[in-house]
């Protein structure tokens, strides 16, 4: 872990409910993708939030921070990031945590999953991959409730676009008449597609009793539970 202090850099809307923020830290910040940063409001008070920003981005760690309810967890963060952004003033950071990072040297076909925000978590391995020029199948699933949560779904069809070997598959929970992809739940429209998990590694992010839903219907479907990786697994069952 590396505890930093960082600046505001930026903070705009995504949708609604979700703020890109992005933080120039003052010093390079070292990381792996898919590891999350914990911005810190007191000793005892630290918010952890994924890094969507890959890991050659040294001096720009970019955070989609999904928030509503002036007294949420989410909300709190993004006020005291709005008010270092308008007085100037610096925030405390620990960067560089958690233990479900992407591991390329293993060399095996990839499905990134994430419902929500947790697209933070899997587009920063996402760039990664796309940067280090990994050559298996990668897989990049992304659950939302409403078409209109998938802002950065032109970035992710680039992405797919840049190599022969990415796909990126949109699955809308409540879809409208005119949606032709994928709909339902996210983890059912991979377990829809591909037969069997079982030469895959699954690399996943979201509401905790999601993972841990789609942890055992996936291990049902063939995934080795060595093979699988989301940091919500250190707090279910």
């Amino acid at each position: 872990m590396q505890v930093l202090k960082a600046t505001v850099a930026e903070i705009s809307p995504l949708t609604e409910y979700v703020s890109k923020v992005v933080l120039t830290p003052e010093q390079d910040a070292e990381f792996a993708a898919g590891h999350y940063l914990q911005l810190v409001l007191g000793e005892k008070d630290k918010r952890a939030f994924s890094i969507a920003s890959s890991p050659s981005k040294k001096n720009a760690l970019e955070l989609h921070i999904g928030a509503s309810g002036a007294d949420s967890y989410a909300m709190q963060a993004l006020d005291h990031l709005k008010a270092a952004h308008t007085s100037q003033t610096q925030v405390d950071l620990e960067v560089g945590l958690g233990v479900s990072q992407v591991r390329p040297e293993q060399a095996r076909p990839l499905i990134l999953l994430a419902g929500g925000t947790g697209f933070s978590y899997v587009k920063s391995m996402a760039d990664h991959l796309a940067e280090i020029n990994y050559d298996q199948p990668v897989l990049f699933y992304w659950g939302v409730k409403e078409e209109s949560a998938l802002y950065a779904k032109a970035e992710m069809e680039a992405w797919a676009n840049s190599k022969a070997n990415f796909q990126f598959i949109p699955v809308v929970e409540h879809a409208s008449e005119t949606w032709t992809g994928h709909t339902g739940y996210v983890h059912q429209a991979v377990m829809k597609d591909i037969v069997s998990l079982e030469p895959y590694s699954v690399y996943m992010a979201g509401r905790f009793d999601m993972i841990g839903i789609v942890r055992d219907d996936f291990i049902n479907h063939g995934a080795q539970r060595e093979f699988m990786f989301a940091d919500a697994f250190a707090f279910i069952k």
